[in-house]
């Protein structure tokens, strides 16, 4: 009995002993690390997985043009894209995966539900955040958090005023997600704006994720109530289905979305022709004729043989934001993660970047992305016409 105990105390002494080395390998291969490291969180699979998978592509040219340049302070960068296939509770999983991996800024989530999830883990380890995409007011609630995209709320207004100011219609129809804080939110501002604007909202009719393959309902009601445009703050997918089931029923109203309607030309047996004259707020269009986008659209299509859409410019305009700030804040491969964010935070409200998604783009304090919005009409089955 004695010596069974003697034998389980130097187990016991030998296991604490491998979990302390371990350890101590894992803090010391971050420690020597001779890269600045760089995660990103977003779906790759299931249904969001063409804003997932733009968003990793154009993060890994930004980071290969920043690597062949010479890195970051000198310092080459790392890159880690972990999918978190849409959901929270996968997006805080993969969070941990990278957060052991050794990151020590993040770019993302892609999409807002998994963002607010991911920001509140973040928050607590003082993890700085910058989300492409991350649309909810939410995403950037924290000090430690902040955006490339435009808020909800600003694409509810902005949609709202753009409508008003050039006159599109007297008569609006919204049909939204109310299961969703992405449409949700947008729908809520877009009402309120529009009481200052020329236009009454004769129709507003939900959907939930339940009930997001069938709209003939709510298509018949506006076109009853007479709507001249429908306003359509959701994704591109579900909208694809409301503009083959408008055309069922003889309804050709003005389409108007937001930057969630990016990526309809690529649904998978979906007639382009019917998404002629939709309209929708997006920071970026590939037929610009800047030359900073003219690259940027060249260099993507050579390197992953299609055009990229605003999901990938605005990872692409992360990863150089990321750059400019930590080349302010001087962060180098072993600066700690506290440091690193504490010297972002100060950084990006000092920084200036030259973007696809906008000229002298700039960021508040409060996380917001000081930039004009724009919006992009499809005809001929492209994006080419910008207003």
């Amino acid at each position: 009995m004695k010596m069974k105990k003697v034998l389980a105390v130097a187990l016991a002494a030998a296991m604490v002993m491998t979990a302390g080395c371990g350890g101590n390998g894992k803090e010391e291969k971050k420690a020597d690390s001779d890269k600045i490291r760089i995660g990103a969180i977003g779906p790759t699979t299931g249904g969001a997985a063409i804003y997932g998978e733009a968003v990793k592509n154009g993060a890994e040219l930004a980071i290969k043009e920043i690597n062949e340049a010479g890195g970051i302070n000198g310092v080459q960068v790392e890159f880690n894209f972990q999918d978190d296939e849409g959901d929270s509770e996968k997006a805080v999983n993969a969070y941990n995966t990278l957060k052991d991996w050794g990151m020590q800024a993040l770019l993302g989530t892609v999409t807002s539900g998994p963002c607010v999830a991911v920001g509140e883990v973040a928050q607590g380890d003082n993890m700085f955040l910058l989300t492409p995409s991350g649309t909810a007011v939410e995403c950037v609630q924290y000090d430690n958090a902040f955006r490339v995209c435009f808020s909800d709320p600003m694409q509810g207004i902005e949609s709202a005023k753009y409508i008003g100011e050039n006159g599109l219609a007297t008569k609006v129809a919204v049909i939204y997600d109310s299961s969703d804080v992405y449409s949700s939110g947008i729908y809520e501002a877009f009402v309120k704006e529009a009481e200052n604007q020329g236009f009454s909202i004769v129709a507003a009719e939900a959907f939930t994720a339940e009930s997001k393959t069938d709209f003939s309902v709510q298509l018949q009601k506006a076109k009853d109530a007479g709507a001249e445009l429908v306003f359509l703050p959701f994704y591109y997918s579900e909208a694809s289905l409301v503009l083959r089931q408008a055309a069922g029923i003889n309804y050709s109203p003005i389409f108007f979305g937001c930057d969630g309607m990016d990526g309809i030309l690529a649904v998978e047996g979906f007639d382009v022709n019917l998404a002629n004259n939709l309209m929708f707020l997006s920071p970026f269009t590939p037929t610009s004729e800047d030359e900073i986008i003219k690259k940027f659209v060249t260099d993507f299509e050579a390197e992953y043989g299609h055009t990229p859409n605003q999901f990938a410019a605005d990872a692409y305009d992360g990863i150089y934001a990321l750059k400019e700030a930590m080349e302010k804040a001087d962060v180098k491969a072993d600066t700690s993660v506290t440091d690193v964010c504490e010297g972002l935070k100060s950084a990006m409200t000092d920084i200036s970047i030259d973007g696809v998604t906008a000229k002298a783009l700039t960021w508040e304090a409060n996380g917001e992305p000081s930039k004009a919005p724009m919006v992009v009409k499809i005809a001929d089955g492209n994006y080419a016409v910008v207003e």
